[in-house]
């Protein structure tokens, strides 16, 4: 889903203009969404719906089956999710009035998480369904009632079975990642699905591809379908003289790295695209606070505040940019040399339209994407649009940085050199004459330009998340090493010492759940390592006892461990960690 319209009114309704004059009402708001959808969109910070959610939504909301064609990240979710979330009330009795099948648990996780969020308003209750997890769960969520049943085709036809998933009130099924799922082998699970539901459904079909398997379940079971097909169109000339590439950064690591790609590149002027307003704001606020002139450009400022922004950008006395695609629309800087994505853009077509910020009439310029490693079927499908290959680099270290740093200093004397009003400041070194040599006068100066550019900060190493984590040919985790001779606690559940560490470095961390809640140590490294961003050789000592956790964790990451690993879930549960004291 695209980035928010620039409509000030958060509903988007038509409204008038001290001219007099009624205004259309635009972005989400003209497809005919109810208000309280848009609201819920306007506070996710979406403003624009993007060309599959543009073309569906308005078919949908009439109540006819659709067959779509769009690739992953074209934003699928919200083109069916929306339509199905406009016919429920608030004060709706939780009865199951749409099933959505997909192929994979993670993609129903993530549905339900993007249904739910969109029906905030309308207290809309979504329950994900798949295997793998605990069925009796699963049945005291069906018990207390669903509005949307999010699942994978073999776990629902087993509550279908069950009797827990109750097909009688069900008006739209869904069908998403279709060709995924024939793939799978999930053929005649659908068939029955699709045949235990009224004849009187809407039946909406996505897929990537559509093979002659596909076409067959349509006229199957649907009534006359509207087609939809998003094209992908040949990419803008104009990024073949811009240089790409993407480096692979955890989630909590992409503000630094951020700051250190654009240390090393030192951009004229650059723009990053975030998602939506909030990450526009903080990150701006971040990068002020690493010394560059950054401004905020978003759907929520006024056009005396957009102009303000631009004007800054264009003078020089803003170098850095951070803005939503919708509030950049349009935007041609002559100054601009490098456009950086916070993230991968869900939509190809976006990606093209940002990048080409830095390509045109001729200009060259440099596109640098942060990706996160889930993300790279994303990028492939930017690849494909583009025809490109993008250069996969890892974030620099804080050597490569240091060297980066002397080479603009060395440069910044050189031009200085070159000036015609060094004699001016004659008078300075004049009055330094007799307190030192020549060389550590100079070598002074140098100091104070070389700090005052913002140099020498206390860095600390970026993890490269383009390393996946090994793992033996029993399918467990190398790091179940760690529990070695461990495992066995004290009275009470308590270690009298904490685990031995071979490094001197190694700190301790408590984590609070342990054997009896399941927890094993590939679990543990799983954990720390995704969330806090440390490699499988960082991670250990392990000791587990009955009802808590040990985990030895480089000494200077055990406050950014505590942070980051708290409240996260481990095998199902609520975990708490802190730094561990004997």
């Amino acid at each position: 889903m695209n980035e928010p319209s620039t409509q000030e009114e958060p509903t988007g309704f038509a409204q008038e203009d001290p001219a007099g004059t009624t205004q259309e009402p635009t972005g989400f708001a003209a497809l005919g969404l109810r208000p309280e959808l848009l609201k819920s969109l306007i506070a996710l910070g979406y403003e624009e719906p993007t060309p599959i959610q543009r073309e569906t939504i308005p078919l949908l909301l009439d109540g006819g089956d659709l067959l779509g064609q769009a690739a992953t990240g074209t934003g699928k979710t919200a083109a069916f999710a929306l339509p199905i979330l406009n016919t429920i009330n608030a004060d709706d009795a939780p009865i199951t009035t749409a099933l959505v099948l997909v192929p994979t648990r993670e993609l129903a996780v993530q549905v339900s998480e993007a249904m739910h969020k969109y029906g905030t308003q309308q207290n809309v209750k979504v329950v994900p369904v798949y295997g793998g997890q605990p069925i009796q769960r699963q049945l005291h969520a069906l018990k207390r009632g669903a509005h949307v049943v999010v699942a994978t085709p073999g776990r629902a036809l087993d509550h279908i079975r069950r009797g827990s998933l109750d097909l009688d009130g069900i008006r739209h099924v869904v069908l998403d990642e279709a060709d995924e799922m024939l793939d799978m082998g999930f053929t005649d699970d659908i068939e029955e699905i699709l045949g235990s539901t009224p004849d009187s459904r809407q039946t909406v079909l996505f897929s990537a591809t559509m093979p002659p398997r596909i076409n067959a379940i349509a006229k199957r079971y649907q009534n006359d379908p509207s087609k939809v097909q998003i094209a992908r169109s040949d990419a803008d000339p104009g990024t073949a003289l811009i240089t790409q590439a993407v480096y692979f950064v955890q989630r909590h690591h992409k503000p630094a790295a951020l700051g250190r790609i654009l240390d090393i590149e030192a951009p004229n002027s650059a723009i990053v695209f975030c998602r939506t307003r909030t990450e526009v704001d903080e990150l701006t606020e971040t990068m002020n606070g690493r010394g560059y002139r950054a401004e905020a450009l978003h759907g929520g400022m006024d056009q005396k505040q957009r102009d303000r922004v631009m004007s800054r950008l264009r003078d020089g006395t803003a170098e850095l940019l951070v803005a939503t695609d919708v509030a950049a629309r349009g935007l041609d800087v002559d100054t601009l040399t490098h456009v950086l994505n916070y993230d991968v853009p869900s939509a190809p077509e976006s990606y093209v339209h940002r990048i080409g910020r830095v390509g045109r009439a001729g200009r060259e310029g440099i596109a640098i994407t942060l990706a996160e490693p889930r993300q790279k079927r994303l990028l492939k499908n930017i690849e494909r649009l583009t025809k490109q290959t993008i250069t996969v680099k890892k974030v620099p270290t804080v050597s490569d940085l240091r060297t980066r740093q002397v080479a603009l200093t060395v440069e910044a004397v050189r031009e200085a050199l070159a000036a015609d009003d060094l004699e001016d400041y004659n008078p300075i070194l004049n009055g330094l004459a007799g307190e030192d040599n020549d060389r550590n006068i100079a070598l002074a100066a140098i100091k104070l330009m070389h700090e005052a550019r913002g140099t020498f900060l206390d860095e600390v190493e970026i993890p490269d998340a383009t390393i996946r984590k090994e793992r033996d040919h029993t399918g467990k985790g190398k790091h179940a090493k760690y529990e070695k001779g461990g495992g066995k606690s004290g009275k009470g559940g308590k270690f009298e010492k904490a685990p031995r560490a071979s490094n001197p470095d190694t700190g301790f961390v408590f984590v609070s759940l342990g054997r009896n809640a399941g927890v094993r140590p590939g679990d543990l490294v799983g954990a720390i390592a995704n969330e806090a961003g440390l490699t499988g050789k960082e991670i250990g000592p392990i000791r587990i006892s009955d009802n808590f956790s040990v985990v030895g964790v480089p000494e200077d990451a055990v406050e950014r461990v505590s942070k980051s690993v708290s409240s996260t879930m481990l095998r199902g549960k609520k975990v708490k960690v802190r730094r561990y004291n004997d």
